[in-house]
């Protein structure tokens, strides 16, 4: 018993003189995640898996009053983090229903909260603010006021890339995708068209609200709103998918009958790649020029320029590489722009024949070659959007396909797209995927056509 006894008093002893780790210190969440070209785009310190925007827009006036709610996991103690918000003004900010401290400067929002915020904490922000939206204007990305905007009594919104925090507080960056909630009141007759799924229209007299639900993870830039004048046209799409578009009352039918084999285009992306990702699908066509269409999530936004089969296919095909599978930073748009750029070509393909294609890219490949078109694996700001990733990004899958047959090239599509499906994606991942399911290492192959400034020869 003795014994037993001077051993219990010397582990306590021992336990006494053992060092208490000190409890993790509380820090600043980074103001952004370090993106190659936008480097305050986003936020460090927390991931986010919801957002819940309740708005009510003045469309006349351009002025909105919203409410924001975000539930997100903080992945480090925090003491302080950050949203991305530009222009609005901010009233109030709760983080778990307690009143939080706040500070602007340019598009930070710096929230502390009453108390810190432990590693794995689930925490609920919410954040009043209103004001006039004004879009994000960029010299390099001129073609393209970002966000939201404002134009002959009707409302759009197109954020790539860094557009979203112009009409609500964000983590503003793709690698952290959400799902979203959208609660919108609008004036009488004004229509709202969103992403996801309309799930209620809640009638409140001379006004209306409408609730749009996407359920699948969404990256920021991806969000929309439309608001104005627009007829809602539906049809059955394939296995349960509702195609459903919104177009301008006097465009109805013609626009109606150019976007008729959209439920075509849905089957044959789906035997290709993968059941197509979401509930629905469709386009929101603007009664005036926009210059481009937009491939946000489940509603792309088209200008009617834009009412082209091949541009109808583009922004489809995105919906599964660029949407579903994204890229992980800005620098390498060509995840995004290449890939839908060479599926546009396999719709047409599949209709026009293996010599359309083959024909059609030996004729973009002399183009690029001749105009020294710029290598597709990083770009620069002023190329997010240029030939280097659509049209050479797109000669990187086609020499892939190429160099490892048809059979193995739909397999790498399938592996990649099922693998990265509702995350972000890295040009380094892209490659290991193909050496995977080639059985080849195909590193030095398919760097030679992300990097080098000579475009390879066309394998033969």
């Amino acid at each position: 018993m003795r014994i037993t006894t001077l051993l219990v008093g010397l582990a306590l002893l021992l336990a006494a003189c053992r060092p208490i780790p000190a409890p993790a210190v509380a820090m600043v969440g980074a103001p952004g995640v370090g993106d190659p070209i936008f480097p305050l785009l986003g936020n460090g310190g927390y991931d986010v898996q919801h957002y819940t925007l309740d708005l009510t827009v003045d469309v006349a006036r351009n002025l909105l009053k919203g409410t924001a709610t975000l539930r997100a996991t903080a992945t480090q103690p925090l003491a302080a983090f950050n949203l991305d918000l530009l222009g609005l003004e901010v009233s109030t900010i709760s983080v778990d229903g307690a009143p939080a401290h706040f500070t602007r400067s340019g598009q930070e929002l710096t929230i502390t909260p009453g108390a810190p915020l432990a590693t794995g904490a689930i925490f609920t922000t919410t954040v009043a603010y209103a004001g006039e939206p004004t879009p994000l204007a960029d010299p390099d990305l001129a073609f393209i006021d970002q966000g939201w905007n404002h134009q002959d009594g009707a409302i759009y919104v197109v954020s790539e890339p860094g557009g979203a925090m112009t009409w609500y507080p964000v983590n503003n960056h793709p690698t952290d995708k959400a799902t979203y909630t959208l609660r919108v009141t609008v004036d009488k007759p004004n229509v709202v068209a969103a992403n996801g799924v309309l799930t209620e229209e809640i009638d409140l007299g001379e006004q209306r609200t409408y609730v749009w639900e996407m359920a699948q993870p969404m990256a920021s830039y991806l969000t929309t709103l439309v608001i104005g004048d627009f007829v809602r046209v539906e049809e059955p799409g394939p296995d349960g998918v509702l195609i459903r578009h919104y177009f301008p009352p006097d465009e109805v039918e013609t626009l109606t009958r150019i976007f008729a084999n959209t439920d075509e285009m849905v089957a044959f992306y789906s035997d290709l790649i993968a059941p197509y990702p979401f509930a629905e699908y469709g386009v929101v066509m603007l009664p005036f020029p926009l210059g481009f269409a937009l491939e946000t999530q489940t509603l792309s936004v088209f200008g009617p320029e834009m009412a082209m089969e091949g541009v109808n296919a583009h922004e489809l095909a995105h919906q599964w590489f660029g949407d579903t599978v994204t890229l992980a930073a800005w620098d390498q748009t060509w995840l995004n722009e290449g890939f839908a750029t060479y599926l546009q070509r396999m719709w047409l393909e599949d209709k026009l024949g293996r010599g359309f294609m083959d024909g059609g890219m030996r004729q973009y490949y002399a183009g690029l070659k001749g105009f020294k078109v710029a290598a597709p694996g990083r770009v620069t700001e002023a190329e997010l959007f240029s030939e280097a990733v659509y049209e050479r990004g797109a000669w990187v899958l086609h020499a892939l396909r190429l160099e490892i047959g048809d059979a193995l090239f739909r397999e790498f599509l399938r592996t990649y797209y099922a693998r990265y499906k509702n995350d972000v994606v890295t040009t380094a991942d892209f490659i290991a995927t193909a050496n995977e399911v080639s059985g080849q290492d195909l590193t030095e192959f398919l760097n030679a056509w992300l990097y080098d400034a000579e475009m390879p020869p066309i394998p033969e």
